[in-house]
């Protein structure tokens, strides 16, 4: 199993539904800048990712066992992100990317 494989991922201003097998009483977030989360009903959370990094995220039910205990990493979505390049020697200028051509 690779180490991408050991966190609960979620996308920078997405959100992630997670589904519990019962129902929810504490729900605590290891560091509420990198990701937030919301009770939708007692067995539904929503998970949403708030700044690039890690946490973690334990969800206890009303027996104080734990449901969740789980890494969280929140990363951007590649696919749908466009970046752009800059050089700030000495002054800062975006830097346009070219395409080679056949003669």
């Amino acid at each position: 199993a690779g180490a991408s494989e050991d966190y609960i991922r979620v996308f920078m201003d997405h959100a992630r539904i997670l589904k519990l097998d019962r129902a929810v009483s504490k729900v605590i977030i290891g560091n509420a800048n990198v990701a937030d989360v919301a009770v939708s009903d007692p067995q539904t959370i929503v998970l949403t990712g708030k700044s690039y990094g890690t946490t973690n995220l334990v969800i206890l039910d009303q027996a104080g066992d734990a449901i969740v205990d789980e890494r969280i990493l929140v990363s951007v979505d590649e696919a749908n992100t466009s970046r752009s390049v800059y050089s700030c020697t000495p002054a800062c200028e975006e830097h346009v990317p070219t395409v080679a051509t056949n003669p």
